[in-house]
């Protein structure tokens, strides 16, 4: 069963993320919507160096996908959620993906698990052969 995706506002924003330029076009995306969310300024850059994870690992792993992005409320709080798509090969064992160190390139094996310590809520969703879905979240103090 897929995890709930978080309920963007009509404001959502989406972009492709095919090339490493795409990749700088997302951090600054959401650092701007982290900006207008007013999350200070370690929890923008937080937010900015997971989604920048996130955008890497769409393109080099998936092959490339689209981000999803937007302003979120619930329970009266406002926050920032990036969702992240693609349509790549999937992760066979997701345990050993979000174990830290581990790497199926040449990285340092902090992308998924570092980008999870990095915001408030996250999830995964992945079936091999089927691409891959990372939601965050990271919610204004």
């Amino acid at each position: 069963m897929k995890a709930p995706l978080p309920e963007l506002d009509a404001d959502e924003e989406t972009m492709p993320i095919d090339s490493n330029d795409d990749v700088v076009r997302a951090r600054q995306l959401v650092r701007t919507l982290a900006q207008r969310c007013k999350l200070s300024l370690v929890d923008q850059t937080k937010l900015v160096t997971a989604a920048s994870e996130l955008a890497r690992n769409t393109l080099v792993y998936g092959g490339g996908g689209v981000l999803r992005i937007g302003l979120v409320r619930r329970d009266g709080r406002t926050g920032v959620s990036a969702i992240f798509d693609d349509s790549g090969p999937g992760i066979p064992d997701i345990d050993q993906a979000l174990t830290d160190g581990w790497t199926s390139g040449g990285g340092l094996g902090l992308g998924l698990s570092g980008a999870r310590r990095l915001v408030d809520e996250f999830t995964l969703d992945t079936e091999v052969g089927g691409g891959t879905r990372v939601a965050v979240t990271k919610w204004a103090r």
